[in-house]
């Protein structure tokens, strides 16, 4: 149990959204001794439990993040995962289907800025040739 309380705390202090293995090396600066298996168990027990998201995205390893009510950015050429805190739709969509949900996961796909500005470069260098 006292890795779980760990995870969960870091998850919780985190800003990034952790995968398994970034949350192992973390976790093993702590606790030399811990295994990647045991993070693996302890991340999908907290998940279970409901105490953390689980945020998967085709084609990357699934993240880590905490409860509190908020949707993702996801960016689709460099995958990275972004925060963004919009009106909760859980009414509207409870109005549209007629019966209650527990939640939702909303992932908008976009292209971050970075990776706009270097798109915007290469397409520039195959213009000019």
């Amino acid at each position: 149990m006292r890795y779980a309380e760990s995870i969960l705390e870091m998850i919780y202090k985190s800003d990034a959204h952790m995968t398994a293995e970034q949350v192992f090396l973390a976790l093993k600066q702590q606790y030399p001794s811990v295994v990647l298996a045991t993070v693996y168990n302890n991340l999908n027990s907290l998940y279970q439990q409901g105490k953390i998201r689980k945020i998967s995205l085709e084609g990357y390893p699934d993240r880590y993040d905490k409860l509190t009510r908020h949707d993702h950015l996801f960016c689709r050429r460099c995958g990275k995962l972004s925060d963004i805190y919009l009106s909760d739709i859980t009414g509207e969509l409870e109005r549209q289907i007629g019966f209650s949900i527990e939640g939702y996961d909303l992932k908008i796909q976009y292209f971050c800025p970075q990776c706009r500005a270097e798109q915007r470069e290469s397409n520039s260098v195959y213009e000019s040739e």
